[in-house]
């Protein structure tokens, strides 16, 4: 049964009567020690990451509504990932969302053993408080104020999607999270590239319809590897699918192709041969998103756009590439496309983030990009062609414009 909240009166109410009784109960055992955690920054943003599952403690489904689940999910360093610890006094903190503004609270004032964590407006109250206790390897427990109990991923869980609860505090694994600072700009740090769980060899495309989540398994082996155009998809994801979880090894052919709108989320490549992902589709308002993961070794395109609508690009990181994003240059059928990069890690060698067909109608917005390694500034960041639908096309600009839409604050160098 689904415990509902207290009325917001009566929350301010009994949060003040918990706080006098704490602050009561204090004087009576003066002489004990708090805890000696690890400090923070009340001024920078945190992803926390799980010891049991390597997973990061985030806001179900970006919700920025009271009453959102909290779980466990791949690292992407979204702002539904990223918390900033709030100080509350005595030791203790308010753990607030940075894409909502809200804050980590024990749902119902419960002090059960699995009482639910949801995120809800910061009233201050004991059932949103939590003091950081030590554990191994500079880890913490975040203990809460009002039950005593810790944040813990019910069950042990290792799955994406595990539910964040509060259970007694054993200084179990799945209690344990590291602190890792991502800092008060808009480009966060990334995670390190996955081991896979498993490697299954591909014969022929796979169909991809509704949402196929692989478990970090490794798909290899549909082609001989090379630049070859005639090469097959290793997936083929119909209009409206969702692709998340897998690792992309050798022998990748040409990728993933989408037939229309599509997300690909927490999808890696490691050896890019043809094109990452070739997205194509007909219709204006079609939308494909790419969110989280990454890809390398991609001697040309990254990511191909041949049909139509918004293309996304974001929390993701690249490395030894020719071309991040390519508009078609040469389409027999061309379209006015859009294409928005947001928080990416780019490390050289590479040629260049974005090209678009200005003379088509393209235009691409770039925000939150760090590149590594390119200290002569090489990497070209958004380049403008003229669009053909035969021949080939010519490259007319580079850098920022009213259709390459960026500044120079935008691109961080280190």
């Amino acid at each position: 049964m689904i415990q509902h909240h207290k009325p917001r009166r009566l929350r301010r109410f009994v949060a003040a009567v918990v706080a006098a009784a704490t602050v009561g109960a204090g004087a009576l055992v003066a002489t004990a020690v708090p805890a000696s955690a690890a400090s923070v920054d009340t001024s920078a943003w945190y992803v926390l990451v799980n010891r049991q599952s390597g997973k990061v403690l985030d806001v179900r489904d970006t919700s920025t509504a009271d009453g959102a689940v909290i779980q466990q999910w791949p690292r992407n360093d979204g702002p539904w990932q990223q918390w900033k610890f709030l100080d509350s006094g005595s030791g203790y903190y308010r753990l607030q969302a940075r894409h909502s503004g809200k804050v980590l609270d024990v749902w119902g004032w419960s002090t059960a053993d699995g009482g639910e964590l949801r995120q809800f407006t910061d009233l201050n109250g004991a059932n949103q408080q939590f003091k950081l206790a030590d554990s191994e390897g500079g880890r913490v427990r975040l203990l809460n104020r009002h039950s005593g109990k810790a944040v813990t991923v019910t069950d042990r869980s290792t799955a994406d999607g595990a539910t964040v609860t509060q259970l007694t505090n054993n200084n179990q694994y799945n209690q344990q999270w590291e602190l890792v600072r991502v800092g008060s700009g808009t480009t966060g740090s990334f995670p390190s590239w996955p081991s896979a769980t498993g490697s299954q060899k591909v014969s022929s495309t796979i169909a991809v319809s509704g949402t196929r989540d692989l478990g970090m398994v490794r798909y290899y082996g549909i082609s001989s590897g090379g630049q070859d155009e005639s090469q097959p998809p290793m997936f083929e994801l119909a209009d409206g699918a969702v692709l998340k979880n897998v690792i992309i090894g050798s022998g990748a052919g040409d990728g993933v192709h989408c037939k229309g709108s599509c997300t690909l989320q927490n999808v890696w490549w490691e050896d890019v041969e043809e094109d990452a992902a070739t997205f194509k589709g007909t219709s204006s308002s079609q939308t494909m998103t790419v969110d989280g993961g990454g890809a390398r070794s991609a001697s040309d395109k990254v990511f191909q756009h041949n049909g139509p609508g918004t293309f996304v690009i974001k929390n993701f990181q690249v490395s030894d590439f020719g071309k991040l994003y390519r508009s078609c240059g040469n389409c027999s059928k061309q379209y006015a496309r859009t294409v928005v990069v947001s928080n990416v890690q780019v490390t050289a060698p590479g040629k260049s983030l974005v090209g678009i067909n200005s003379n088509l109608g393209d235009k691409a917005t770039l925000t939150g990009i760090t590149i590594i390694g390119d200290s002569s500034r090489k990497i070209a960041i958004c380049e403008e062609y003229k669009g053909v639908t035969s021949g080939e096309p010519s490259k007319i600009g580079s850098g920022p414009s009213a259709v390459c839409g960026y500044s120079t604050s935008s691109i961080t160098y280190r």
